[in-house]
């Protein structure tokens, strides 16, 4: 429970809109309450006059109809200020959460899979309206009105009242806790089970052309076949459970029932309350049970609720590896790259890089090579402050760069990685990214230098067309020239390149550096590749190895 109330600040700005839901809810079951109440008094008094010949039929008809729309009236905008009240949470909670994601990123959990990230920030987040729509309205609103309906039993049939209330706190308090105790760790688990089904889901999507290639389609079915049924195991057991809390209920419901006709007999007998009265009470007890079947449904799901609360402040409240400095330092116009004595090691692994020395003077053009693993990414990493040095420093101008604000520091600094992403939107979006604002011209300037103008404008809306999810669209070398356009938009003044050719093939890579030189000329450049670079490609070309560098003869 401590999860939940950990995101209870969130529900402030919208405690007015619960309020009006948690009212429009009690008068939704008072009005059913009360229109059966009405309907059964109304029923039994006109079966006792002779078949309404003598009864005024007027006012309980009139009161049915009422309490009717009453009822129809209250659900519906109780439907509708709690999901609005709801989404709109959520919708605060989603950009909270990805607000105290992103200073976190890349996150400590290193292990975790990128389908259980995702599992996070849609389905876990999703199970939290759970808590705020389907179980504190009703359960406040069930507590009232079972108050209400005891008073008037302790006042018509005392005896009667004290069982019902019994009955009622159990069905509203009792058999919610006990369920919410059975099925914690169960929810937890189901959780769990979900996440690993949509991560293997994911694997499955994302490695679709190696599995083929290796022939491990077997494999991956009977992989996805075992997280199916961990899950479906899990959901059994939250059904069973919930089962039985429902029956339970209905039990409840049947001992308050016929303890009311039992007293109430007794009552007509001894002349102390009409048949007509005692019906409707009858037919109200079974109306003020109404809300206890939501909460029974609404506690099954809370124990996955809890689970995905805390696996969201898990993420949230994890350590924050860059900070900002307090007093952060203005980075001076000088552009020389500096690195001192630098040293880096994960704190799970060995050093990557050990006391490495390299200046680059403004406007270098430098490519790192070296074998995979030897800490080419690191060192890119490093420069553009997505980690931290553990011995040694990164100055520009003779800055550290730990004391620069990371605002100031990455618009000095642009990235284009084999990772680099085209987004399913326009291609003027895509590259608007780098420069919000910038004009048609400035946007045609950078496609030329990227060599794709001639591409774009053969498009049927040009900058205005939508491309595909990842440049789907656009070819691989086409989708990687479009990333660099955005990154030479981009008013940086020192360009990191990771691996910029990964996945082209040889022809079309040839290509893209034969660009380079004129693209980033007047820039300084620091790329890391695993390619063979052309031997004239204007280049200072270093080797890195065993956690230093060496330069090599170009």
């Amino acid at each position: 429970m401590k999860a939940l109330l950990f995101f209870a600040p969130l529900l402030r700005p919208h405690v007015a809109r619960f309020a009006g839901t948690l009212v429009l809810a009690l008068v939704t079951l008072a009005a059913g309450t009360a229109l059966l109440g009405v309907s059964g008094w109304f029923l039994t008094a006109t079966a006792l006059t002779a078949l309404g010949v003598s009864f005024n039929l007027f006012a309980p008809s009139a009161a049915v109809r009422g309490f009717s729309f009453i009822r129809i009236l209250s659900r519906y905008f109780e439907k509708l200020v709690g999901h609005n009240a709801t989404l709109r949470l959520l919708s605060d909670l989603r950009r909270w959460l990805f607000g105290a994601l992103f200073p976190r990123l890349p996150l400590a959990n290193r292990s975790m899979r990128h389908g259980d990230l995702v599992t996070r920030l849609t389905a876990d987040v999703d199970a939290l309206d759970t808590v705020f729509l389907l179980a504190i309205g009703p359960f406040i609103a069930a507590i009232v009105l079972g108050g209400g309906v005891s008073a008037v039993l302790f006042t018509l049939l005392p005896a009667a009242g004290w069982i019902y209330l019994a009955a009622i706190i159990v069905a509203v308090v009792v058999v919610p806790m006990v369920l919410l105790f059975t099925t914690r760790q169960n929810g937890k688990a189901l959780v769990e089970a979900a996440a690993t089904l949509r991560a293997n889901v994911l694997d499955a999507v994302i490695g679709q052309d190696d599995i083929v290639a290796f022939g491990q389609q077997d494999w991956t079915s009977r992989r996805f076949a075992r997280a199916t049924a961990a899950l479906g195991s899990q959901k059994t057991r939250q059904a069973l459970a919930t089962a039985i809390a429902a029956g339970t209920i209905q039990v409840l419901t049947g001992v308050s029932l016929i303890t009311i006709i039992v007293f109430g007999l007794d009552a007509l007998t001894a002349e102390t309350i009409e048949g007509p009265i005692l019906a409707a009470i009858v037919f109200g007890i079974m109306g003020s049970f109404e809300a206890t079947g939501v909460i029974v449904r609404s506690i099954g799901k809370t124990g996955e609720a809890i689970a995905s609360a805390e696996r969201l402040k898990d993420i949230a409240t994890g350590p924050i590896s860059i900070r900002d400095p307090l007093s952060p330092a203005l980075l001076p116009g000088d552009d020389t790259v500096r690195f001192d004595a630098v040293s880096f090691a994960y704190p799970d692994g060995a050093r990557i890089i050990d006391h490495l020395d390299l200046t680059l003077a403004p406007g270098d053009h430098v490519a790192i090579s070296g074998m995979s693993g030897a800490g080419k990414s690191t060192l890119l990493h490093l420069l553009l402050r997505l980690a931290d040095p553990t011995k040694g420093a990164i100055t520009i101008g003779g800055t550290d760069i730990r004391d620069v604000c990371q605002v100031e520091l990455h618009a000095r600094l642009a990235l284009l990685s084999q990772d680099s992403p085209v987004f399913l939107d326009t291609v003027r979006a895509n590259l608007t990214l780098a420069r919000p604002g910038a004009t048609d011209a400035e946007l045609f300037a950078a496609l030329a230098k990227a060599r794709l103008t001639e591409t774009i404008r053969a498009l049927p809306l040009g900058l205005d067309t939508v491309i595909g999810e990842t440049g789907a669209t656009l070819s691989a070398g086409q989708a990687r020239r479009l990333c660099l356009a955005r990154t030479l938009l981009s008013p940086a003044t020192i360009l990191v390149l990771d691996e910029p050719t990964a996945g082209l093939d040889r022809d079309t890579e040839l290509e893209f550096f034969s660009d380079l030189k004129a693209a980033l000329s007047g820039r300084t450049v620091v790329m890391a590749t695993h390619a063979h670079l052309p031997p004239e490609l204007p280049l200072r070309r270093l080797e890195l190895r065993d956690g230093a560098i060496d330069e090599l003869a170009s």
